[in-house]
């Protein structure tokens, strides 16, 4: 995939003709629930005429149902940016709130899939457990994992009860795979995350998608650069996109995009690098910015860009410093 991404963030512009959406924590509650507010605004979005895509850490397959609710057509980026699918040609009816747990669906035509080295796989898979985390391995739209893992439970409302149960995880990869994800209690893999990062330099990107995951993909992969490449495969300058997320896997494609937004809930790192700070999801915060910034008539639309983007400035100059008075 050619890297799209822009060397610094565009100026804002208006109409927003593009719309990356993080799922869990961004639209999605603890209880993988959408609201009735947010699926009204994003559907209103699409209504008027934007591509809306979800961006995930999670595979394609568990993101089309979230897809699906939500009427969108446009491709899934999942596993961090590692894939981008199509949505399937043969749609599948949404799935109710009310209806028993469903963790997989149909999934379309594989548009991008950038994996990482057999090699380095086995390495991360190594070095997480020697720093105490239990790490599995997604290829695609499965998920292999090691017989003994005490994570598995854990993480299966996020990726599906599914797997290939190996004995031995490190002897099992033999072939490329899309992604590496290691479960621990917090804040192991948030202190994790910067020693990760340095250590698989050049051999794979390390990311924070959850305060228990830490990830590795292939290096140069991300949300951001994936975004990137939907935005230019459709003719839209990066000015005219919008992105919301809440996690240190969003930090790219909340920089790279016009609309960078961050949840409030999101880290400090991250909430630095956007243009708007939206409300906590269960607080509708992406509705309320999709309402203001896509739904809202023109002329509003832009006074309420100046005004969300000038108290999301405030907001970074108290975060900045904190962060002076915490190095001092």
């Amino acid at each position: 995939m050619r890297n799209h991404r822009p060397a610094v963030r565009p100026e804002a512009l208006l109409p927003i003709r593009l719309l990356a959406l993080d799922i869990d924590g961004t639209i999605v509650d603890h209880d993988f629930h959408i609201s009735d507010r947010t699926v009204a605004a994003i559907r209103g979005a699409v209504e008027r005429g934007v591509r809306v895509s979800l961006a995930t850490g999670r595979m394609p397959s568990s993101a089309v149902l979230y897809a699906n609710r939500l009427g969108l057509t446009e491709p899934i980026i999942g596993h961090q940016g590692a894939i981008i699918r199509a949505m399937p040609a043969r749609r599948e009816p949404p799935v109710p709130d009310d209806a028993p747990p469903v963790f997989r669906g149909r999934v379309g035509r594989l548009l991008h899939h950038e994996a990482l080295a057999p090699a380095v796989v086995r390495e991360a898979i190594a070095w997480c457990r020697a720093n105490g985390l239990d790490p599995h391995v997604n290829d695609r739209e499965h998920i292999v994992v090691w017989r003994d893992d005490p994570s598995f439970e854990d993480y299966s409302g996020y990726l599906g009860p599914d797997a290939e149960i190996v004995p031995d995880l490190e002897h099992a990869i033999v072939r490329p795979m899309t992604k590496v994800i290691s479960v621990g209690e917090p804040p192991r893999p948030r202190e994790l995350y910067p020693v990760a990062q340095a250590y698989f330099a050049g051999r794979a990107d390390a990311t924070l998608s959850h305060p228990r995951f830490l990830e590795f993909v292939a290096p140069g992969v991300s949300k951001g650069k994936a975004v990137a490449w939907l935005a230019h495969r459709a003719g839209i300058p990066m000015a005219q996109v919008m992105a919301i997320g809440d996690a240190f896997n969003d930090i790219e494609m909340i920089g790279d995009a016009g609309h960078g937004a961050a949840m409030a809930s999101a880290p400090a790192a991250v909430r630095l690098a956007a243009r708007y700070i939206a409300a906590p999801v269960g607080e509708d915060g992406s509705a309320k910015l999709i309402e203001q910034l896509i739904l809202a008539p023109p002329e509003e639309a832009a006074a309420n860009m100046a005004r969300l983007a000038e108290e999301a400035a405030a907001i970074q100059v108290e975060l900045r410093a904190a962060r002076a008075s915490e190095g001092s």
